[in-house]
């Protein structure tokens, strides 16, 4: 079987370097088509795309604004010079802003400080109007008594005034048709940017902020683009100096790039083709792709000039490399297949997409490195320069260095990695999802002034049932309700709780003549829906109650809004209130959080769940793989060791010097584990072709190993280590945190490739003897790569 998978292999190789014409017009016919698909390009606007459909949080959050209005927001923060908003000027400029934001695209509603619908009573009437008019037209003790008013009101102070009165807030809420916002959302948000400009460039006294749900939304598409239009450039630049200085090559260098260019466009294309759209995750699978592509034309163009040096000539040494990297480079494929479709087990639909691109980058990749790179190759000019006789290999010399210091590196690469594995539960899955951007995506310094001078984007919401329709107005109902409210007031990550109690105590107050002794909740149902019904129809249009109470008013809308938490401190909370309420409430009133910040907290945990599975399978399908390819049970079980130890290496690193994990922590392992099998494979192929084909001893065939393919995985963990570094500059954090920590696992990887793999085989073949049965190899013996391959090595 393996003779005939050699003659067939052989013969494979032979024809690609005769028909290198049709190859090559077969493969640019293929990359054109698939490409075609590029024009059917589309970036996602909606941070709902991170939740899969099934996922019960986006469900729950669904429902909440079907039964209120949608949270797709965008808040106006302003903050005069001199930190008082009540004063002409500033109140004019507000008065203004909110009438402007009621002219944005798909905006149903605008808050602010000047058209917050202030009850007053006047005589037996009830009157409900702006709290501020005519700003200009204010005398001071108008403005002094706004002033009152406006920090005394629950629903305005730590929201849309700051408790200092020196920040304020405009909030417009939007209503986008259709399910994707991503035609719909920027034209609202890039309208806000141009009221924001205008009032900066009017009012330079005057600091403005944008932030909000909208506006996040569309942060992660300005993301997008800038890692698209930045580090794919970059990347392409790093790729060319790096292989014209390891290849020495300048036809090899533009040979690897076409190739790298063709898997792009056919993975890109082919992806759009299939419907999927492009992502803040996803949009990295260009540099992921660029990255995994030179691997292979690395691997069979120095094989190809070492062939060469050798004096073989160029179509024999295309010939031989082609036969000798079949295997390896296929099963190489295979198993980074493996590992990134195993990303579909998680959670979030772009790191889906994200694995989905990337396997068909990698199987393009293969197809093109074993086609069109001979092909092209044997029609190009280079030449390389013989081999010096007599002259040894760094690789031969550290390949002696490994056999000779077998033991020490062995125990002592192991002691390292369970000292590291020990700081691992240290790591705290934890994160800011403001923090996914770096400072220069505006919405992150912006969101972050918002926070520290008027309200943070952190919000939980409940929707307080009551049992039955009009059941709001029951008196029992709205003292629990303002008894929750109390308490979550009283917790100290808690900034503002916006409740419907606070409309019925100052509808109260209003109707026993502003009162200030009765500002409380009314002690009669019948009392409290007349007072009700009477406010509702004393509203504006757009101000009315809708985003407050349900139409049948069966239930209420309580938001808390928190300073800036991290995922743990939000699940915390939200597990604390539900709590409270399962305890104390009337038994409709039980509830659970929702809102996107509660949706993001509890993403992590249902990720890390979902890939816990998708990783322990690629892990099992990938060991399975190579005791197939490689007939051993036994270097397959191996290779176990050598696919574990450069991830539990890097999260106890990462425990050490940072001990934070967000998102990327339950995919890393799966993203990681496709590229580091690659050395493996390759170091176990070539360790069992030298066994199998040259019948060396175990010591030998280690130094057979590094000769052949120990340069080779020099180069591709450098090149892939750089790509995967140029990641980590990209604006979105969870890009950023990968490229990292990839490029920490490559490196770990090649050193246990390298210092733990080979002494752990010898360990395993201890008895030092070749597969050939009637050979006698002496176990100190020296074997170079010159010997082997011309025959000078007799065993």
């Amino acid at each position: 079987m393996k003779n005939l998978m050699q003659h067939i292999t052989l013969a494979y190789a032979r024809w690609v370097i005769r028909w290198r014409w049709p190859v090559l017009i077969v493969c640019l016919l293929i990359a054109f088509t698939a490409g075609w698909g590029i024009r059917f390009f589309e970036m996602t606007a909606d941070y709902r795309v991170y939740f899969s459909a099934e996922n019960p949080q986006l469900k729950a959050f669904d429902a909440f604004e079907d039964t209120y209005t949608n949270t797709d927001n965008i808040l106006f923060v302003l903050q005069p010079k001199n930190k008082n908003v009540f004063t002409r000027d500033t109140l004019k400029i507000v008065k203004k802003l909110t009438r402007e934001a009621w002219q944005l695209p798909y905006a149903i509603r605008v808050d602010s400080i000047t058209n917050f619908q202030h009850t007053e009573a006047r005589g037996d009437d009830l009157t409900v109007a702006d709290l501020v008019k005519s700003p200009e037209d204010l005398t001071d003790a108008q403005l002094a008594k706004i002033k009152k008013v406006a920090l005394n009101e629950p629903a305005l102070v730590n929201r849309l005034i700051a408790a200092d009165a020196g920040t304020t807030g405009v909030f417009v809420t939007f209503q986008f048709p259709g399910n994707d916002h991503t035609e719909h959302l920027p034209i609202s948000v890039t309208r806000a940017e141009e009221i924001v400009a205008k009032l900066r460039a009017a009012h330079p006294d005057l600091t403005v902020a944008l932030t909000g749900m909208a506006a996040l939304s569309n942060a992660l598409t300005v993301a997008s683009d800038r890692d698209l239009q930045t580090l794919v450039p970059v990347m392409y630049l790093f790729i060319t100096i790096f292989m014209l200085l390891l290849l020495r090559s300048v036809t090899g260098t533009v040979a690897t790039l076409l190739v790298v260019s063709l898997s792009v466009v056919t993975a890109m294309g082919l992806s759009f083709w299939m419907g999927m759209k492009m992502t803040t995750a996803s949009a990295v699978a260009p540099i992921v792709i660029l990255t995994l592509a030179i691997a292979d034309c690395v691997h069979i163009l120095l094989h190809t000039f070492g062939e060469m040096r050798d004096g073989r000539s160029r179509h024999e040494a295309l010939i031989e490399s082609l036969r000798v990297n079949t295997e390896p480079v296929f099963l190489t494929s295979l198993t980074t297949t493996i590992g990134f479709l195993s990303l579909n087990f998680s959670d979030s639909p772009p790191f889906n997409d994200l694995g989905n691109i990337a396997a068909i980058g990698v199987v393009a990749a293969w197809f093109f490195s074993m086609t069109f790179l001979p092909a092209l190759m044997s029609m190009l000019p280079f030449r390389v320069k013989h081999r010096v006789e007599g002259k040894s290999l760094f690789m031969e010399r550290f390949g002696d260095f490994v056999v000779k210091r077998r033991k020490p590196l062995l125990w002592g690469i192991t002691a390292v990695t369970l000292l590291l594995i020990a700081f691992i539960p240290r790591i705290e899955l934890n994160e800011l999802f403001v923090e996914y951007f770096d400072y220069s995506i505006p919405f992150r310094s912006e969101t972050e002034f918002a926070a520290n001078n008027l309200v943070g984007p952190y919000l939980i919401e409940f929707s307080i049932d009551s049992g039955e329709a009009g059941g709001i107005s029951d008196p029992a109902y709205l003292e629990r309700l303002e008894a929750f409210s109390v308490w979550l007031r009283a917790q100290p990550e808690v900034t503002h709780v916006n409740s419907f109690t606070d409309v019925m105590k100052r509808v109260n107050k209003s109707m026993h003549g502003d009162n200030p002794e009765w500002y409380r909740l009314p002690d009669k149902r019948n009392l409290a829906a007349q007072y009700l019904l009477l406010y509702e129809m004393s509203l504006p249009y757009g101000l009315d109650l809708n985003s407050q109470v349900s139409i049948d008013k069966s239930a209420t809308r309580l938001t808390v809004t928190a300073k800036n938490l991290t995922t743990m401190q939000i699940r915390d909370l939200k597990t604390r209130a539900e709590s409270w309420l399962a305890k104390n409430a009337l038994p409709s009133m039980k509830a659970e959080g929702t809102g996107t910040s509660v949706m993001f907290a509890l993403l992590l945990d249902r990720n890390v769940r979902s890939m816990l599975k998708g990783t322990v399978i690629a892990f099992l399908l990938i060991a399975v793989t190579l005791i197939i390819a490689l007939r051993s049970v036994r270097l397959g079980l191996v290779s176990l060791v050598s696919n574990f130890f450069p991830v539990a290496l890097t999260f106890g690193l990462w425990a050490i010097f940072v001990g934070e994990m967000g998102i990327i922590a339950s995919v890393i392992t799966a993203t990681s584990l496709g590229l580091i099998v690659d050395d493996t494979v390759h170091i176990l192929s070539k360790y069992n072709r030298a066994k199998r084909e040259h019948c060396l001893n175990t010591h030998n065939a280690i130094r057979y190993t590094f000769t052949h393919v120990g340069m080779a995985l020099w180069v591709t963990t450098l090149i892939l280590v750089v790509g995967f570094t140029v990641l980590s500059f990209s604006s979105f954090k969870v890009n950023a945190d990968m490229g990292v920590l990839t490029a920490i696992t490559l490196i770990f990887a090649l050193m246990v490739d390298f210092l733990l793999l080979p002494p752990l085989l010898m360990r395993i073949d201890k008895e030092g003897k070749c597969n050939c049965a009637t050979c006698k190899c002496d176990i100190d013996r020296v074997v170079t790569e010159r010997q082997i391959i011309q025959g000078g090595f007799k065993p």
